[in-house]
């Protein structure tokens, strides 16, 4: 017989000890401007924040915020990272940036809609989502 287990789930809302945690750690540089990659997959949403050099100056993932499994994915997480980095940015003194968005996941767009409500001016959207010209050789065909 024994005793019953209790199974909880864990990841269906954001944890707010790791949006703590991410906003602890906010570099001491002081920028104007910067360049915002928004990295939404079918399993996860990064949004990474630069300067105009390229060099990362914050960052954070829906998998970092205590999102797990199809979570991950959802345009809710998408915008809860987006809103983590603006903080960030605001933090450091950005005051407009252009983004550039990667991939076809469901959080493209309310990341950056997120990070925008933030109050920080955005100058400019590129979409650089890589397309297949005409992708790899297919399987040579099954000999039964």
């Amino acid at each position: 017989m024994g005793k019953k287990r209790i199974v909880k789930k864990k990841g269906s809302v954001m944890s707010k000890g790791l949006k703590a945690r991410a906003l602890s750690k906010v570099s001491k540089r002081k920028l104007s401007e910067g360049v915002l990659y928004v990295q939404a997959t079918y399993n996860n949403t990064k949004v990474t924040l630069t300067d105009k050099n390229g060099n990362a100056v914050a960052w954070s993932s829906s998998g970092s915020l205590g999102f797990s499994g199809a979570k991950k994915s959802t345009p809710f997480a998408a915008a809860q990272v987006g809103e983590v980095v603006g903080e960030k940015a605001k933090m450091m003194g950005i005051k407009e940036v252009c983004a550039v968005i990667k991939g076809v996941g469901s959080g493209r767009e309310s990341a950056l809609r997120a990070f925008v409500g933030t109050g920080i001016q955005l100058t400019e959207i590129r979409d650089e989502t890589p397309v297949p010209h005409n992708g790899p050789r297919p399987p040579k065909p099954r000999r039964v």
